[in-house]
């Protein structure tokens, strides 16, 4: 979006003039992260989860790369070359638990921001690519992650290859060769290593461009707020530096101290004890679980237990599980309300609160759970009420639900008074 009353970008050099003439790159960084950038004056603090997240990604690539120098992805010494980097490589246990740590960091402020994103509405017209592209940042971490947790090839990592790839086998017709394409074989061995290693290098770099791209359809129509309400003038908003900068570095500090705790005082907390068993295709292990920011998707997976007609259970499993995250894709046109944030919609925001929130929960008690009752029954109660919240109440509730006054400008909104007709 383009307004008329932002900072415009004067280099303050000869040098920096001609630099901006040849490669405008402090333009584009004055435009998008500096006071180029006008930002609604009311936004709180659920709007840091995005820079959080985009730090936690520079912090993965980093110790990923060094990570990288010393790791072996080979199946018969992969398991050896993490202990190696853990015992002798100068620093290597910090940076194999930051790595470790920092993928459950990236992946708690991810969650947040998608829940901010549910709640008030940014989803909704004309922000729809902004989700979308939020989307598949999404989708491309959860592969990214998953073939980050095999190359320990540890009982954990070994088995989650082999469960989760094997999948694909209930899909019918294309499900066995993708699955061999996937693991150069008929089970998790050298191929499967090389192959996941290989692209858990490349994704990062790919999350990466998606995310410009994500940046870039944000500063089209700016900024979403809490009250949902369009900027009308220039006291609606404040330039992102020094207003904004300050707060996510301030953010920042308080997510980093949470960072290190974790890192120095319990860097297993949340990991699994079997990965520090090497990988043995002949034992498995009493209970299989993936990394805890995957256990509302295994819920939803193994909450099918039974055959519908001719589809197996299994099957049913698989296309549940993907359609969980699927169904996000289509949210800015279930979801009709003209109203975008949850604050003035009464009913919507009880839904949200008592009803997506707590199955979310659910969802992920069950899914780090053995697969026994009462888990199995509570994540099919779950699951049904997940995919009845988007596919029936959200499109009901915006037929139906009688919003409250929106304040006539974010200005109102702040200080209780009008937007002066100058703006």
């Amino acid at each position: 979006m383009s307004f008329p009353w932002a900072q415009q970008y004067k280099p303050a050099t000869e040098f920096g003039q001609w630099m901006d003439d040849r490669l405008p790159v402090g333009r584009m960084i004055y435009n998008s992260l500096g006071a180029g950038y006008p930002t609604p004056r009311n936004l709180n603090y659920m709007w840091n989860f995005g820079s959080l997240a985009g730090v936690f990604l520079v912090v993965q690539i980093v110790t990923g790369i060094i990570l990288a120098m010393h790791y072996a992805a080979n199946a018969d010494i992969a398991f050896d070359s993490v202990e190696h980097i853990m015992r002798n490589v100068n620093s290597g246990w910090m940076i194999r638990y930051a790595h470790a740590n920092g993928a459950s960091f990236f992946f708690i402020a991810i969650y947040l921001h998608i829940g901010r994103g549910l709640y008030y509405g940014s989803y909704k017209a004309p922000r729809e690519m902004i989700w979308l592209l939020g989307v598949v940042i999404y989708l491309l971490a959860m592969a990214t992650a998953f073939m980050g947790y095999v190359l320990p090839w540890g009982q954990m990592s070994f088995w989650g290859a082999k469960v989760i790839t094997g999948l694909f086998e209930a899909i019918p017709l294309v499900g066995k060769p993708i699955q061999e394409l996937l693991l150069g074989g008929f089970a998790p061995d050298n191929a499967a290593l090389n192959r996941f290693f290989s692209l858990h290098y490349l994704l990062p770099f790919v999350i990466a461009g998606v995310i410009i791209m994500h940046i870039w359809a944000l500063h089209i129509p700016g900024s979403n707020n809490p009250t949902g309400v369009s900027v009308k003038g220039k006291q609606d908003t404040v330039p992102f530096h020094p207003f904004y900068t300050a707060k996510d570095g301030w953010f920042l500090g308080l997510a980093l101290i949470f960072f290190t705790a974790m890192l120095f005082f319990m860097p297993n907390a949340l990991g699994h004890a079997d990965n520090y068993i090497p990988a043995n295709p002949l034992s498995t292990p009493a209970h299989i679980v993936p990394e805890w920011y995957f256990w509302p998707w295994y819920a939803i997976l193994r909450a099918f237990t039974f055959d519908f007609f001719f589809v197996p259970a299994k099957l049913l499993g698989v296309l549940a599980m993907f359609s969980a995250i699927l169904v996000w894709f289509f949210l800015p046109w279930l979801d009709k309300s003209p109203v975008r944030s949850g604050d003035y919609r009464p009913r919507f925001k009880k839904f949200f609160w008592f009803g997506l929130l707590p199955c979310i929960v659910v969802l992920g008690i069950c899914g780090g759970a053995p697969a026994e009752e009462p888990y199995v029954m509570l994540s099919q109660l779950a699951s049904a009420y997940y995919f009845a919240h988007f596919l029936i109440v959200l499109p009901l509730l915006s037929r139906i639900e009688k919003p409250e006054p929106l304040p006539n400008s974010i200005t109102e909104a702040v200080t209780g008074k009008p937007l002066p007709e100058a703006s």
